[in-house]
């Protein structure tokens, strides 16, 4: 991942609501929620989280697919794991045991 894509990224998922949005899609992989329920479950009002949905949509980090009348969200996780990824990389200047922790702590998510 590039510098800017990351930026779009970051900037996108630096307000509350866009972060919750996230966050609940990533934990509804694979099946994702359609927008009703992302407004319900997190108390937003419906053309609220239109527009962040849109935001997030354009940074990358969900995809939408219209089922019947409805929109379902899901997270990408591929571009997930690259925004991650651009984070650590260079982690530690090539001294694995200092990312140990951090790798320790993510295994159990991704098991």
């Amino acid at each position: 991942m590039e510098t800017e894509p990351a930026l779009l990224s970051f900037a996108a998922l630096s307000q509350s609501t866009r972060l919750e949005t996230f966050r609940l899609l990533v934990g509804h992989e694979p099946e994702g929620l359609a927008a009703g329920e992302i407004a319900d479950r997190l108390a937003v009002p419906a053309n609220t989280l239109s527009a962040h949905l849109g935001i997030l949509s354009r940074a990358g980090l969900v995809t939408a697919t219209r089922h019947s009348r409805s929109i379902v969200y899901r997270a990408d996780l591929s571009q997930l794991g690259d925004l991650v990824l651009f984070l650590v990389k260079d982690c530690c200047q090539g001294r694995s045991e200092l990312c140990q922790p951090l790798v320790a702590e993510l295994a159990p998510c991704c098991a």
